[in-house]
Parts: structure tokens; C-alpha cells; sequence
């Protein structure tokens, strides 16, 4: 068929239009889906912080109703996965249902007690303490009887859910069962068992804060030299933990903070002791980031004397280097933690005031 010289025309220009809207539209298109483009088809929620596994049929059957409603209090409570917590205690003792010795009374060969197999070392040096009595373990009292028994059920989970957290978990699942129990095997048989009791079968961890979720935490800062020292400390997630450390290679939780300060242009104090006297005590739920969120935490620490610090990089999530068996450095979320003592604003501190302005004004 003959297409005239105007007909011709006509469909070329018609041609170029959808062209030049396939263009412009293209990369609105892209924005809008980027689960297409990376992390294998998923999406990073940087605010999702719950992620709450649902209970499978099998997790329904399987674990009597008490320790369900107890491996799901305490796991959100302390801030771990509850499948994970009902997969040890599965593992150890089939949720207390198991005769063998240590379970309901003594201690195994190996000095384990309880439904969640606590060594009596661990857990406090005897099996059942008064909670007024101060111990140096994972002694718990998750009933509010005022005895922490590692026979009870309701304080033998809360302790496990405690030294989960200690850990390593949730972020660092793996790190924290091999401590529990350290064998790589028992990690593994764990996992599987966590992973049916899900119903997603999977174990889910919070979203760690990585490049992904950096740009909004940066833009995000009260300042620009705030946005500077986080720039610096969110660098160092995936290092290790070295006690003393300043970098480059591996930092220790004030160390970490130190360096990014210093990057910035700023002094502080070196070590945790140093900087909790050292900035302007903020109120909770005050915070903001570049403050340090501090936690009565270490051998020789008190609510007076903290032993750890983070550095807040938004509300409820600081970066921390927390110890060498608890994994690389990396964002956590300080909310759950029942040793938090409070936070402070090294911004605020006159030394440092001067010292911003001398940045600002060099010739001062």
C-alpha cells in the first residue's frame, strides 16, 4: 500500500512523541521500582525495626502454649526473634518436656540446668537467687516473683532472651547461638528448627543500615558537621572490634566515636569514661544524632560510671562497636536495651563550642 508523502509525515512525528515520552517517563518509571534494580529484587525499609515473625502451624503444635506466650513476651521485650528463642529451647530440652537430668532438677554431666540448659556458673552460681541479690550472669526474674529460678520457665527464657541479645542477636544470629553453645552444628540444627517455626520459614533479621539507608540518615543531621561525623562512623561498619582501637583498621565502642569527632575537626575524651562527664546530658527521647547514648554495661561500670557507648545516628538507632564476639561494627537500635543509662551532647560542651568556632572562623 502507498502511504503518502503527509501520511508519512504524520506517523514519523507520532513516532518521535511516544519517543520522546518514553524517555521522560522512563526514569520516573525506575524511581518507582526500584526493587528491580537492587538487593535481588527487594527493597531496604530503613524505619522497619520490628519485623515480627508470625507463628507457623508447626510452632502452634509443637510448643505448649505457656512457653509460646513466653518465648514471644520476652523476645520483644529483650528485642530478639521468639522463633529463635523457641528453637533453642526446643533444641535443649523439647520446651522443658524432657525427663533427662538437669532439666527439672540438678544439673547435667556437663552442669547445664533448666529448660534452656543454663550453665549454674552462667546463670549466677546457684540455681535459684533472690532478684535483690546482685549477680554477675543471666540470672532473670521474667514472673515478678522475686525469685530468679532456672527451673522457671518464665526467668529461664528471659535470661536466654538477655544473653541472645549480649550476643550478638538479632542482627548477628549466628554469633549469638555459637556462644549459647558453641559448635557450628548446634548453630545450624537451631536455625533449621527457627525456620519452621516461622511461618515465613525464615529467621528474620532487622534491616542492617547500610549504604542503602546512609543517604537519608546524612541529609537527616541537625547540621553539617554532623552529617560529617556520621559520614565518618557509618565508613567503619564491617570492622572489627578491638579493645583500645582507633582505627583505622578496627575501634572499640568510644574509640569509633573519638575518630569521627576528630574527623570532623573536633576533640573529645578518648574513652567511655572520658566522655560521659564530658557533654551536656540530653533527656530521653531528646536525643538527635551525633549525641552518645551510654548503657551500664562492662566489669567496674554503674549507672554512674558507664562501661559502653554508641553514637545516635537517628531516633532509636546508634552505630556501635560492642565486642569482639558480638560481631563487625554496625548499626543497632538502642531502644530495648535495659542497661541504657541516658545520653549526652558533646556539641554542647564549651571546650567544644569554642572549638566549632574556631572551624567556622579560622582566623579567631
Amino acid at each position: 500500500m502507498k502511504v503518502s508523502r503527509g501520511r508519512l509525515a504524520l506517523i514519523i512525528g507520532l513516532a518521535g512523541v511516544l519517543l520522546l515520552v518514553a524517555v521522560l517517563v522512563s526514569p520516573l518509571l525506575l524511581m518507582s521500582m526500584p526493587s528491580f534494580l537492587s538487593n535481588g529484587g527487594t527493597t531496604v525499609d530503613c524505619e522497619d525495626e520490628t519485623q515480627v515473625e508470625e507463628v507457623s502451624d508447626s510452632a502452634a503444635s509443637d510448643i505448649p502454649a505457656e512457653y509460646l506466650e513466653l518465648y514471644e513476651e520476652h523476645g520483644k521485650k529483650i528485642g530478639v526473634q521468639w522463633n529463635i528463642l523457641a528453637a533453642v529451647g526446643k533444641r535443649e530440652t523439647d520446651h522443658g518436656r524432657s525427663d533427662l537430668p538437669g532439666v527439672k532438677s540438678g544439673t547435667n554431666s556437663a552442669g547445664a540446668a533448666g529448660p534452656m540448659q543454663f550453665l549454674i556458673s552462667t546463670w549466677g552460681g546457684k540455681a535459684r537467687i533472690p532478684t535483690s541479690d546482685q549477680v554477675n550472669g543471666y540470672a532473670s526474674d521474667g514472673d515478678g516473683d522475686g525469685v530468679s529460678d532456672v527451673y522457671n520457665p518464665a526467668d529461664a527464657i528471659l535470661g536466654a532472651a538477655k544473653m541472645l541479645k549480649r550476643n550478638g542477636a538479632p542482627e548477628n544470629v549466628r554469633q549469638a547461638l555459637f556462644v549459647y553453645n558453641r559448635a557450628w552444628w548446634y548453630v545450624d540444627q537451631v536455625q533449621e528448627i527457627a525456620r519452621k517455626y516461622g511461618k515465613s520459614g525464615t529467621v528474620k533479621v532487622p534491616p542492617q543500615t547500610t549504604e542503602d539507608c546512609d543517604d537519608p540518615l546524612i541529609e537527616a543531621a541537625p547540621s553539617d558537621l554532623v552529617a560529617k561525623i556520621l559520614r565518618f562512623a557509618l565508613d567503619q561498619r564491617g570492622k572489627p572490634y578491638l579493645w583500645g582501637g582507633v582505627g583505622p583498621d578496627a575501634f572499640d565502642c568510644s574509640g569509633v566515636i573519638y575518630a569521627a569527632y576528630k574527623e570532623a575537626g573536633l576533640s573529645i575524651p578518648r574513652t567511655t569514661f572520658g566522655q560521659w562527664p564530658f557533654g551536656v546530658k540530653v533527656l530521653d527521647g531528646e536525643e538527635q544524632p551525633g549525641d552518645l547514648v551510654f548503657f551500664n554495661a562492662g566489669p567496674g561500670t554503674s549507672a554512674n560510671n558507664p562501661g559502653h557507648v554508641g553514637l545516635v545516628v537517628s531516633k532509636g538507632k546508634m552505630l556501635e562497636a560492642r565486642c569482639r564476639l558480638c560481631g563487625p561494627i554496625k548499626v543497632t537500635s538502642y531502644q530495648a536495651r535495659d542497661t541504657r543509662i541516658g545520653f549526652t551532647r558533646p556539641l554542647q560542651n564549651p571546650d567544644v563550642l569554642e572549638q566549632i568556632k574556631k572551624l567556622q572562623n579560622p582566623f579567631l
